[in-house]
């Protein structure tokens, strides 16, 4: 089996497609490479064919949103392991290798994830999640040692593949963009499963500059919180905290109807998808070895 495949998902944006994939592909040219179009129609499949004639490039005839996109990248890879690379994530050198070693040593890991600059110069890509007012959040870690992360980002990380097919791939409830490499990987720790954070493998990311680029922030806004809700849903399986979440949501409604109208109506958008939610929501209770509480202690401190 081939150790390493690369999937680079790509909406639009070909002048930063064709930029990075130039600078990125002296790292890269000894892996399998697939490139999936989720429908950009300007012409991107037949430019990549024509500089890189070694990639495997899928077109999507329809746009799919980001889970889709990735799923059909895996499925047609072959290597052990996937590094998920973003159209706009700039490689600086090989230390991604590292991230296979990390994984051959410790058959627990799902996966490694990458130290990221952003435009600014701030260092990111370690994370933390936790409950609050009823209500799954998330937020930048306090430092950026190596050590776990909240979950893999689905555009700068290297997931074992086999691990990411028994997880099914990323859900495609959250169409188009946003939580669902939360969820992925927090379904892996469900699995008793983990997720590392190497301070040492650093690439340049250059966040939503592909997404603020083609989506208003308001857009943006309610696709996010109608997410969040969708993530509570399928995953909190913890009584006490499903409780308090349904103690907190009429007073959250509430605020929402009258200070933020458009972000009341994202609730509604996710209660539409709440059977097939509540579907998903049972299959994975079947399959889960650890608790929502002791998925939270890892980062409580974070």
């Amino acid at each position: 089996m081939m150790k390493l495949s690369v999937v680079i998902p790509v909406y639009r944006n070909k002048e930063l497609l064709m930029t990075n994939l130039a600078h990125n592909y002296q790292f890269l040219k000894k892996y399998e490479i697939i490139l999936v179009d989720d429908a950009s129609k300007v012409g991107i499949k037949e430019e990549v064919n024509k500089n890189f004639p070694s990639f495997i490039v899928i077109k999507h005839v329809v746009n799919t949103g980001f889970s889709q996109t990735v799923n059909d990248g895996v499925a047609q890879s072959k290597g052990e392991f996937i590094l998920l690379l973003n159209s706009d994530v700039k490689l600086r050198d090989r230390s991604f290798e590292k991230a296979m070693t990390h994984l051959k040593k410790d058959t627990s890991l799902f996966a490694v994830s990458f130290a990221q600059i952003e435009k600014d110069g701030n260092i990111v890509g370690k994370n933390s999640i936790y409950f609050s007012k009823g209500l799954f959040h998330h937020r930048k870690a306090q430092d950026i040692s190596f050590g776990l992360n909240a979950w893999a980002e689905g555009g700068a990380s290297i997931i074992r593949a086999s691990y990411f097919r028994k997880l099914g791939g990323f859900d495609t409830l959250y169409a188009p963009f946003y939580w669902e490499d939360i969820d992925l990987s927090y379904r892996a720790y469900k699995r008793g499963w983990k997720v590392l954070f190497d301070p040492t493998i650093l690439v340049e990311h250059h966040h939503e500059s592909t997404i603020g680029k083609y989506f208003v922030k308001k857009k943006i806004s309610k696709i996010v919180f109608r997410n969040q809700f969708i993530f509570i849903w399928k995953n909190i399986t913890d009584a006490h905290l499903f409780f308090f979440h349904l103690i907190f949501l009429p007073f959250l409604l509430l605020k929402l109807l009258f200070k933020q109208t458009e972000l009341f109506f994202s609730f509604f958008q996710a209660l539409k998808k709440l059977p097939h939610i509540l579907k998903k929501r049972n299959d994975e209770l079947l399959k889960k070895k650890v608790s929502d509480k002791e998925i939270l202690r890892l980062f409580m401190h974070e």
